[in-house]
């Protein structure tokens, strides 16, 4: 039988990558996403780090064909407060026959060791699907795959704050600088997938206003259109 997992869910193209390669099998056999788990800030309705609308990722959930664990937290989360939410659901997921938690990291060790250290605690499996691939190689096969994917935060101390909105296809990849990782592993950018191979059907966009927060960070407000 097949060990049930949740799969940590950002609402961005690393996470839906991450559930595609385990949907397809492979050394990956033995696992199942019985859901998505994902933080969302309590005060805006949005998920944590991407800004994106909770009714978005819902509808994510939803032509995925997954359920949508939601974890509420404050604005200005502490690390503990955060990690006090989480520990709250884990422990829901254990009582229901979860074993473990996928994730789309790559290749940032010190992310890797610290959500390692919080499985541990649950004794729960942190796994990494795509961890060790190389990022470029990562992003031209998510484009491959026929996913499609909009930049919808962009840091500006890393990255320029015009290319919030855009597209995530080829174009974009070449205008980054050699200093920015494709995939924006190390946060200088962040997306919303909105169509792909684990979508019943495209999820309905609609581009809004670019705002800047704390003075640092441009985010691109999607809603849903029609």
């Amino acid at each position: 039988m097949a060990k049930r997992i949740w799969l940590a869910w950002s609402s961005g193209k690393d996470s839906a990558l991450a559930f595609y390669t385990l949907r397809q099998g492979g050394r990956w056999d033995g696992f199942e996403v019985c859901a998505l788990i994902c933080t969302v800030t309590e005060d805006y309705g949005r998920v944590s780090m991407h800004g994106v609308r909770r009714e978005l990722v819902l509808a994510q959930a939803e032509s995925i064909g997954m359920p949508l664990i939601e974890v509420p937290i404050p604005a200005k989360c502490t690390n503990e407060q955060y990690e006090e939410a989480m520990r709250l659901a884990l422990e829901r997921a254990i009582n229901d026959g979860v074993v473990g938690v996928a994730f789309g990291d790559i290749h940032l060790a010190d992310v890797r060791e610290y959500r390692e250290r919080q499985m541990a605690q649950l004794g729960m499996l942190p796994i990494f699907p795509l961890w060790g691939e190389e990022t470029g190689e990562v992003a031209i096969k998510f484009l491959s795959l026929g996913f499609k994917a909009i930049v919808i935060c962009v840091d500006s101390e890393q990255l320029n704050p015009n290319l919030c909105g855009r597209e995530y296809d080829e174009s974009f990849l070449g205008e980054l600088p050699s200093s920015v990782d494709p995939c924006g592993e190390n946060g200088e950018f962040h997306t919303f997938v909105y169509d792909g191979p684990i979508f019943v059907e495209p999820i309905e966009v609609r581009r809004g206003e670019i705002v800047m927060r704390d003075g640092r960070f441009a985010f691109c407000d999607l809603t849903m259109s029609g």
